[in-house]
């Protein structure tokens, strides 16, 4: 077995799941446990300057093979949390071997069936070998394969000391699932001229461009009275929850949109008569059309408090970010030097537009410009997520590939 895919089946047994809403940082202390194996690990391999600081983040040096080098330093990036979405506690990785196209049964049961008829993706990868979950959890590909095919990377260059290369650093993060991944992220003593994220999806894919991100917290009141004599009184805060949410544009929530079309998602919503609190997120890769969306919201607003009374309805917005693409326009060797790993590695290379965020892009607007790679893995966030062997496999040769590239010039 290689050694990115015995690191990885270690790193997944580690329950390192964030939780959103928590003001600590990082938001759950179990992900210091993967932090401080990988502290050990580093170490271990040789690398210098390594660290975990109080925030979890983990940080490592790999220096250059010429110690006269004065070139560039390049940085990897990963995070180590997990989605809360499913639980990744008591992972139990299997590797499907050979994979005929069929599908997977991931339980004894037959409970939990992996299957190419709701996963066409799956047939892209008949003949690898699969690692799967029993169903029970996520499997943890996003984004402990991005930190095994680092670390995978880093191993293999502080064993073959003949390999030229430059100074490359590693960082580890913390509570990226949760939004806050680069909160405290130390970018002077991180001190790299641009970088990857190793968090993209499958083989191939190589991303620049996010969403433009607004998030809103909505809070409607209501009077609640006994409904026997409610009449002319009671102001239901549910009905009028659910009357702003058929106000919402129908065909632009998540499911009906793709590629480059923005939404609005309503993530959440609980209360009663009385009140009523609702997470609502705005996404697009335009600014433009960003902007308004925020405003058809706070017209909906406006209308609702016109009808039912000043302060029913009110928007609070939070923690967004923006498409990281002005950034990297301005160095796009990062995009064409991706591409050429990708191509001596054998590999197709994909330009995608993230539907989502990255740390990548908030580092970007804090003047470290870092693109996305893929990882590639499927289905994240669920019980049906899966990762090929030799995609990692091929993951770990790009990188060694990108270090070379950049050695040279």
């Amino acid at each position: 077995m290689s050694e990115v895919i015995e690191r990885f089946l270690r790193y997944v047994k580690v329950d390192t799941q964030s939780c959103d809403g928590v003001e600590q940082f990082p938001s759950t202390e179990k992900q210091k446990d993967l932090a401080r194996i990988l502290v050990g690990e580093l170490a271990q391999i040789g690398a210098a300057n390594v660290r975990m600081d109080e925030n979890g983040y983990v940080y490592a040096t790999i220096p250059a093979s010429d110690p006269d080098w004065t070139g560039r330093t390049i940085g990897f990036i990963s995070h180590m949390d997990t989605s809360e979405a499913v639980s990744g506690k008591d992972v139990k990785p299997r590797i499907v071997e050979n994979y005929d196209g069929a599908e997977i049964p991931l339980d004894a049961e037959g409970k939990y069936v992996l299957s190419p008829a709701e996963y066409p993706d799956l047939l892209d990868n008949v003949g690898k070998d699969l690692i799967v979950t029993d169903g029970s959890t996520l499997l943890g590909a996003d984004d402990k394969a991005g930190i095994a095919e680092i670390m995978a990377m880093a191993s293999y260059l502080l064993s073959h000391p003949e390999v030229k290369h430059g100074r490359i650093q590693i960082a580890f993060t913390p509570d990226e699932e949760v939004g806050r991944g680069v909160d405290f992220f130390d970018l002077d003593g991180f001190d790299a001229d641009f970088a990857y994220t190793v968090d993209g999806g499958a083989l191939g894919e190589i991303e620049y461009e996010n969403f433009n991100a607004q998030n809103l917290k909505i809070e409607i009141k209501g009077k609640s009275i006994h409904p026997g004599s409610a009449k002319g009184v009671m102001k239901n805060a549910v009905l009028i929850a659910s009357e702003l949410v058929q106000m919402i544009p129908p065909m632009e929530n998540p499911a009906c949109t793709d590629g480059y079309e923005g939404f609005y998602h309503v993530d959440s919503i609980e209360g009663d008569v009385e009140k009523v609190s609702m997470i609502c997120l705005l996404r697009d890769h335009d600014k433009d059309k960003i902007r308004h969306k925020a405003a058809v919201m706070d017209g909906i607003a406006a209308f609702l408090n016109t009808k039912y009374g000043p302060g029913t309805v009110t928007i609070t917005k939070y923690r967004g970010y923006e498409n990281m693409k002005e950034k990297i326009l301005p160095h796009m060797h990062l995009i064409d030097n991706a591409m050429l790993a990708m191509e001596r590695a054998g590999v197709t290379a994909k330009i995608c537009a993230i539907r989502g965020g990255t740390d990548g892009a908030t580092l970007s607007y804090r003047g470290l410009p870092c693109p996305n790679l893929c990882t590639g893995g499927y289905n994240y966030h669920g019980r049906f997520e899966y990762i090929p062997v030799q995609s990692m496999e091929k993951m770990q040769e790009v990188l060694l590939n990108i270090v070379d590239i950049y050695a040279k010039n």
